[in-house]
C-alpha cells in the first residue's frame, strides 16, 4: 500500500490558526476545490524516513526550505487506501514567491499525449473552518487534531 509524507504548516494571527495548504496542478484539479486541496506531501520511498520525505516534498512543491519543531500528528487512511504521515510545524511562509516542481501527465487520459504540468499551481493560508473545507476529506483529522493540541496547551 502507497505510503506518504507531509509537512501541516501552521500560524496564530488574532486568536485563529490558519493552515498552509497546496492545490495540485493539471487539467483534472483545474476546476475542482472542496477536497481537492492538501498539505504538501509526496511519497515515501521504502526504507526512506518519512519526515525526511516530507521535507523534500515540501522545498519540491513550494521552492522553500522549512526547519523547526515538528510535531508528529497520527497517520491517516485516505479514500484510495494510501496512509499519510504528517509533521505539524508553526512558521509563516510568504506565498508570493513559491514555485513548484513539474512532471509529466498522460492528458487527455489514455490518449498517449504527454503534457509537462506544475505538481501545484496554488498555495494559500486557510482559516481553520475553510481550511476544513479545502483539504483533501481524510487530511481534516491533521487539522482537528493540531487544535485539540493547540488548545490543551493554553
Amino acid at each position: 500500500m502507497k505510503t506518504s509524507a507531509g509537512i501541516l504548516l501552521f500560524k496564530r494571527e488574532k486568536n485563529s490558526h490558519y493552515y498552509f495548504l497546496v492545490h495540485p496542478g493539471g487539467p483534472f484539479w483545474k476546476n475542482k476545490e472542496a477536497g481537492a486541496w492538501s498539505i504538501p506531501k509526496g511519497e515515501i520511498i521504502p526504507g526512506e524516513d518519512p519526515l525526511e520525505r516530507a521535507l523534500i516534498e515540501f522545498k519540491e512543491e513550494t521552492g522553500q526550505a522549512i526547519q523547526g519543531k515538528f510535531t508528529a500528528l497520527s497517520p491517516v487512511k485516505q479514500k484510495g487506501g494510501k496512509t499519510v504521515y504528517a509533521w505539524a510545524l508553526e512558521s509563516d511562509l510568504e506565498t508570493s514567491g513559491l514555485y513548484s516542481n513539474t512532471l509529466q501527465v498522460e492528458w487527455p487520459p489514455r490518449s498517449s499525449k504527454m503534457i509537462e504540468i506544475p505538481e501545484i499551481d496554488q498555495w494559500e493560508w486557510f482559516e481553520s473552518e475553510e481550511a476544513q473545507r479545502k483539504i483533501n476529506p481524510a487530511q481534516t483529522a491533521f487539522i482537528t487534531e493540531l487544535e485539540k493540541m493547540l488548545n490543551e496547551v493554553k
